[in-house]
Parts: structure tokens; C-alpha cells; sequence
């Protein structure tokens, strides 16, 4: 497999990819452009309320259902194929009811868990391994 200048495989099937990814609510770094990194997950149950004070959070679903629930009471419902984006600075909790496929465009600077540590907070380093 070719490596791209950024260490990453050139080219890879992204469905494929998952079969790396065995524990929920740990995102897994597949691709970099520019100052951005293309993350994998599978999610199961809640992360955690949450914000990202200087960055905005790409969601896309591959496979399964996820609901972005926002403070006040306000959710987004997001199924297969749908993108969301989660605006910098707002409190969110993702929530997915059965296993979810989710591929995320984040800044490289982003924290997991945003200004909160859980048990399911977890640093670059373990993202990029």
C-alpha cells in the first residue's frame, strides 16, 4: 500500500477501514488535509455533553442512526448518508441507540471530548496509533 506525504495510506476503502476500529467511542485518524484529519468511529450509547470552543465538528453517517442532542432540549436525528456539522463553542452530546458508523472532519487541534475528561476521552496520540 502506497503512503501518501502525510503518512497516511494513499488510497483505502472506507467501509473497510472500520474493520480496525473495535472499540466504541474511539476514533481512529485515517487521512489529513491541510490542517484537518478524517476520522473513523463506531459509537454506541452517549460520549458526554461537550463543546469545542475553536472548532467546528464534521459529522458524517456511514452506517446507523445518531442523535445530536444539543442543550434546551433540541436534537438533530441523523441516519445513513446524512451530514452535520456541530458548530464551535455549542454544548452537544452525540447518543447513538445501537452501533453507528461515523466518519468525522475535525481540526487537528481538536480534543475528543472537547473541555470535559471521561472515562471515554481519548488523546491524539491514541487517535493517530
Amino acid at each position: 500500500m502506497s503512503m501518501s506525504r502525510t503518512g497516511f495510506a494513499e488510497a483505502f476503502d472506507l467501509a473497510s477501514a472500520f474493520d480496525a476500529v473495535t472499540d466504541y467511542w474511539s476514533p481512529k485518524v485515517v487521512a489529513q488535509v491541510n490542517d484537518q484529519y478524517m476520522k473513523i468511529a463506531k459509537v454506541k450509547g452517549e460520549l458526554a455533553w461537550h463543546s469545542h470552543r475553536d472548532e467546528d465538528e464534521l459529522f458524517y453517517i456511514l452506517r446507523g442512526h445518531l442523535r445530536m442532542e444539543y442543550e434546551g432540549g433540541r436534537a438533530v436525528e441523523l441516519t445513513e448518508g446524512m451530514v452535520h456539522v456541530v458548530p464551535k463553542g455549542v454544548l452537544h452530546n452525540p447518543v447513538a441507540s445501537e452501533e453507528c458508523w461515523v466518519v468525522l472532519i475535525e481540526a487537528v487541534t481538536t480534543r475528543h471530548t472537547g473541555d470535559v475528561d471521561t472515562p471515554l476521552t481519548r488523546s491524539i496520540e491514541d487517535q493517530l496509533g
